[in-house]
């Protein structure tokens, strides 16, 4: 067990302001900063890339290199098309849900600061109950209040500024942190807080860790497949989300059970070292930590695939927290899982040895 507190409040402080930041893919540079901000008095040093992933290392002078990694980006939309009335067509930017979109506010960003604007759908009234039409991306539109595609322009709006939600963050019946991308900044904050840990704790280590938030997964985990080429370590641990498969219209055997509350989840996958993932698994065990398994078919869809894959193979493992709602501005995650999921990495990265060789046999 850590000697300090896993979340303490000023930590608390910083995920609240960390969520409320937007970081869409490809404009991640204000939650990042916010987050080197955060955690740079527990690194020894601060480096990022071309594309804006950041990383924090302790001894980056050491040969051998464990990474424990979370991507940085969130969903968002695309001006795609402005109409000669004025309204505006999207896009996606990751995985956008136009299901979610009606009624929505959203921040337009522009280089004359934010433009505010609503998702537009027609009334119940007017909508013939038999013929009703889910909204999809090529239905869905913005109104920024306005009368006309110059109107729009004069604004500062073009084709390609970036939409994000204003959705901010909240403590729900005190049991679960709510906001819009939970998926996956939860993450970068639970890799700073191992750093967090380690530094009060001053644990020693005699290998390297690098504390990575990556940019650009939603869009097929591009962030990681750059940074991991740059670092090319000998271990990765990633933290990513997961679906909780207890709530309605979830379907249980095909996605099996996982549930909030119920402890970080350990994934089985073709990109999982087995070696690696039972190191985690035992530490789990021995600390009495809750956990749950999962299986990926093929890939698991995290970051995680791009580090096992890069450099003629690194030893990868994947700890998920469970999440409800993803992709939606109320994702929602249980604070006993963020906790636990702190813990598990902290004390699985203790037990990993310098050198050590995670060789299949």
């Amino acid at each position: 067990m850590p000697k300090t507190e896993l979340i303490n409040k000023k930590s608390l402080k910083f995920l609240e302001k960390y969520l409320n930041t937007t970081s869409p893919t490809g404009h991640e540079a204000e939650g990042q900063k916010e987050w080197i901000k955060y955690i740079e008095p527990y690194v020894d040093e601060i480096r990022s890339d071309n594309y804006g992933t950041a990383y924090g290392i302790l001894n980056p002078d050491a040969k051998y290199k464990v990474v424990l990694e979370a991507h940085a980006d969130e969903i968002s939309w695309y001006v795609n098309y402005i109409s000669p009335e004025g309204m505006i067509y999207v896009i996606r930017n990751g995985g956008s849900d136009a299901v979610i979109a009606p009624s929505k506010r959203v921040n337009i960003h522009t280089k004359k600061g934010i433009v505010k604007g609503v998702f537009g759908w027609p009334a119940v009234h007017v909508r013939t109950p038999d013929k009703d039409e889910t909204p999809k991306i090529d239905t869905i539109w913005i109104d920024c209040g306005v009368s006309s595609r110059e109107e729009v322009e004069k604004l500062g709006v073009h084709v390609g500024c970036v939409i994000t939600y204003p959705d901010e963050f909240m403590v729900l019946n005190e049991n679960y942190y709510v906001c819009r991308a939970l998926d996956n900044r939860v993450g970068g904050f639970m890799i700073a807080e191992v750093a967090r840990l380690i530094h009060e704790n001053k644990d020693k280590f005699d290998f390297g860790i690098y504390f990575t938030n990556s940019v650009q997964e939603e869009v097929g985990l591009r962030g990681a497949e750059m940074i991991t080429k740059t670092i090319q370590p000998d271990v990765a641990i990633v933290t990513d989300v997961t679906h909780d498969t207890t709530t309605p219209k979830m379907n249980k055997m095909k996605d099996g059970e996982v549930k909030c509350g119920g402890g970080p989840v350990v994934t089985y996958a073709p990109a999982v070292q087995n070696n690696l993932r039972e190191l985690i698994l035992e530490t789990a065990e021995k600390k009495k930590i809750p956990f749950q398994r999962a299986a990926s078919s093929r890939v698991t869809g995290t970051d995680t695939d791009a580090f096992a894959y890069s450099n003629g193979g690194v030893p990868s493992a994947l700890i998920s927290l469970p999440l409800r709602y993803m992709h939606t501005t109320v994702e929602m995650v249980h604070k006993d899982d963020v906790e636990n999921t702190i813990k598990l990495m902290y004390e699985s990265v203790k037990k990993i040895k310098n050198n050590q060789s995670f060789k299949y046999f």
